[in-house]
């Protein structure tokens, strides 16, 4: 039997207090995001019921739906019949409108020429494809999780592709990048796969893309390519676009891709400094659902075992020392913990403290400094008699506030 809950941290009111980004003075990276209008505002999803709809964007629906009954047969995306009177094929010919601004005629455009594009692509049959690509699944770009509010999260991460044997290898030729293209949509593709078209539920994804170490001129081409593909043929289908590990020159690659980007697209980047990507993750990813590699407690090989157990969220502020205290352990039972303080490194201990008076504190762990680079920190303990487990986040050789993630489980003893 297990018993699972979030614990307290005893210098704190809240048992999950919420990540406050420290003010950071404006410096050569934010004045070149801001010159390059990288601050736009925030996108609002749209619900998709038809109650919510203004009048014109009401008649809008009804005008595009007349104009393909007039122009188009039996078509379908995700096979949904557009034409087939249900609330999932609204909910797809609204993200065709919205990425219009409900302009008929060139929403009605958009939609042939995408329909168009997905019979000569195959996209219909894509996932079922085996492209080959076995060394990048899992490090290039792959479904991981969810966000908090429930949309499936992608990530992307081309710093791979700086080794020159490997860029060769898959962009070397056109016969390639088209491969590559093939495979990036089959990514895609099954993100959607995921989602529930319907009014109120949950009808888009969220992009994360990892800028570390992505050669910004060899992958020119193939970037442009992506975005251009990604734009023209799946309308409103990411909810936020997340970049973590911004680099200082992030503002000239984005120069050269914002102009294949509506202002509406825009408004959904949310950027991350290299430093802050645990920090930033977290506002919007819960810390079990964040990958290891970006400060979060949720590795590949736990998504096979079923939902992830929930952890606790705090903050570690520069100069403390944070001790959190799980009580009221029976004796014989075995607690398992895990630790993860986003990206940074900690200086971490574990004791166990028995309840009877007088008698000696055991030393799980003595105190030690894990990198930053190192798995989150996993351990189990059985006690031999009842206690507390008291864990230390020491932060007290460092100035920064740090945001930190938890959880642990306590198995009972077997009663014979």
């Amino acid at each position: 039997m297990e018993a699972s809950s979030p614990l307290s941290v005893p210098q704190t009111p809240q048992d999950n207090p919420k990540v406050s980004p420290k003010p950071l003075k404006k410096g050569f990276v934010s004045s070149l995001m801001e010159a390059t209008s990288l601050r736009s505002p925030s996108f609002k999803e749209d619900t998709y019921f038809i109650s919510h709809l203004k009048a014109s964007e009401k008649k809008a629906l009804q005008e595009l739906k007349e104009k393909m009954s007039a122009s188009q047969g039996s078509e379908s995306m995700w096979n949904i019949p557009l034409l087939g009177g249900d609330e999932k094929a609204d909910v797809i010919l609204l993200k065709f409108l919205r990425a219009r601004d409900f302009r008929v005629s060139d929403a009605l455009t958009m939609l042939e020429k995408c329909l168009a594009w997905r019979k000569e692509f195959g996209a219909e049959n894509i996932c079922d494809e085996d492209l080959g690509f076995k060394e990048l699944e899992g490090v290039v770009a792959y479904m991981h999780a969810y966000d908090r509010e429930g949309h499936p999260v992608c990530y992307n991460s081309y710093g791979v592709f700086k080794d020159k044997d490997m860029y060769d290898k898959v962009f070397g030729d056109e016969e390639k990048m088209e491969k590559f293209l093939r495979w990036r949509v089959q990514v895609l593709e099954r993100g959607i796969n995921l989602l529930h078209f319907k009014p109120g539920g949950i009808n888009s994804i969220i992009q994360v893309t990892d800028l570390k170490d992505m050669p910004k001129r060899e992958l020119r081409v193939a970037f442009n390519q992506i975005l251009s593909l990604f734009q023209d043929n799946y309308p409103e289908m990411v909810a936020r676009k997340i970049f973590i590990n911004v680099p200082w020159y992030f503002s000239m690659l984005y120069a050269m891709f914002s102009p294949f980007l509506t202002q509406r697209t825009k408004s959904k980047f949310v950027i991350a400094r290299e430093g802050n990507v645990a920090e930033t993750l977290y506002k919007y990813i819960r810390p079990e659902n964040v990958p290891v590699q970006y400060g979060g407690l949720s590795r590949a090989v736990d998504m096979e075992s079923g939902p992830p157990k929930p952890a606790s969220e705090f903050t570690v502020k520069g100069g403390e020392r944070v001790n959190l205290e799980i009580e009221g352990i029976e004796g014989g039972a075995t607690i398992t913990w895990d630790i993860v303080v986003g990206c940074w490194e900690l200086e971490y201990s574990a004791e166990f403290v028995p309840s009877t008076e007088g008698s000696y504190t055991v030393v799980i762990e003595k105190p030690r400094r894990v990198a930053a680079s190192e798995q989150p920190v996993h351990a189990s303990f059985t006690s031999k008699e009842p206690g507390k487990m008291v864990l230390s986040i020491d932060n007290t050789k460092s100035r920064r506030k740090k945001v930190a993630a938890y959880r642990y489980s306590v198995r009972k003893p077997m009663v014979l």
